[in-house]
């Protein structure tokens, strides 16, 4: 039989293949494209190399603070605090527990990449999985900096401000109400993740020796997952013609079908992705501009390599079929009734 040990060091052992294998296809792909349609770019292959680079490291650069804030956190909460706290302040019934985890973002201002680490330490105190991803999906909307940034870039114009919020917190519930009837939600997690459960359950020594020790095994799960996350949103900037997007956006559905895509591949974070947004109002409609402030902080690529870390694949095809349909039929909503 295969411990989870092993199965861990033979998921270690082929990432850099896997990384490698991507990079070729990536390399493959942009000299293929700039080969059979040259005239698909305004830029050059060169050129668009270089801007691919520079966004996939801004990505990077703008994301790691939050992911060390979201690492911190979970330390906290795993070494620090009583191993009870958490349970005592939430309510018993289920529902009501992941409306109050679903707020919980008021309280942390961190952006979607810092929330991984921490929605980890809190499954580590034993929070459900479907709790957790409560959690997950609606701290990136439902937190102070992101309502600011909102507003400020929106007002209370066209519904947008409250439709996101509103939109996010639905989403999140619906997500956690689907996988807490999973018939067995520890299948939802990764062997990656359980394993490392195990190894820092196990651990003893001092708070500070155990603090360290969770701090190294957190960064050394999530910042592959973040480089990798950030490079494949580079990658897709320059294998994807943006003007594609922008052209059907006089389109009432076909906007928000373009924004979503947008969403998911710029992956821009939601603490300053309304400006981002605000630049394409006069050209898209309400719903789509709303549909891409819900999907963008919830599945965009660098999320969805994080979210890697801890949920398995099929989970995740599971939360970005639920979060596309779900925005998609909030922006038609409000292109109907807004």
């Amino acid at each position: 039989m295969i411990t989870s040990t092993q199965t861990h060091r033979s998921e270690t052992k082929h990432a850099p293949w896997v990384m490698l294998t991507l990079g070729v296809v990536v390399v493959a792909a942009l000299f293929l494209i700039d080969g059979f349609a040259p005239t698909l770019f305004p830029k050059a292959l060169p050129d668009r190399a270089q801007d691919g680079l520079t966004l996939a490291l801004s990505v990077l650069i703008e994301a790691l603070p939050f992911v060390v804030l979201g690492v911190v956190l979970s330390i906290v909460v795993q070494v620090w605090l009583p191993p009870d706290l958490i349970h005592r302040w939430l309510p018993t019934r289920g529902w009501a527990r992941r409306a109050v985890l679903s707020l919980l973002g008021m309280l942390i201002p961190v952006c979607e990449c810092g929330n991984v680490p921490f929605a980890r330490g809190l499954m580590m105190r034993g929070l459900a999985p479907a709790e957790a991803m409560t959690f997950l999906i609606a701290a990136p909307i439902v937190n102070p900096i992101v309502i600011i940034t909102t507003h400020a870039a929106f007002g209370f114009d066209g519904g947008i401000l409250i439709a996101r919020l509103v939109g996010g917190y639905l989403i999140a519930n619906l997500i956690g109400w689907i996988y807490s009837r999973h018939p067995s939600p520890d299948a939802m997690l990764t062997q990656q993740f359980t394993t490392t459960c195990e190894r820092v359950t196990q651990e003893h020594g001092t708070p500070t020796r155990r603090s360290l020790t969770q701090f190294l095994v957190e960064l050394r799960a999530v910042m592959p997952a973040l480089v990798i996350g950030s490079a494949l949103a580079g990658a897709v900037q320059v294998l994807i013609p943006r003007d594609v997007l922008l052209e059907i956006g006089s389109n009432p559905v076909l906007s928000i079908v373009a924004m979503m895509a947008l969403a998911m591949t710029v992956a821009i974070c939601s603490n300053v992705d309304a400006f981002f947004a605000l630049s394409f109002a006069s050209t898209f409609s309400s719903g789509a501009l709303i549909a891409f402030l819900l999907v963008g902080p919830l599945v965009d690529i660098k999320m969805l390599a994080l979210l890697r870390t801890t949920f398995t694949a099929r989970t995740l095809v599971g939360v970005v079929a639920v979060v596309l349909t779900s925005a998609f039929a909030i922006g038609i909503g409000v292109n109907v009734f807004g």
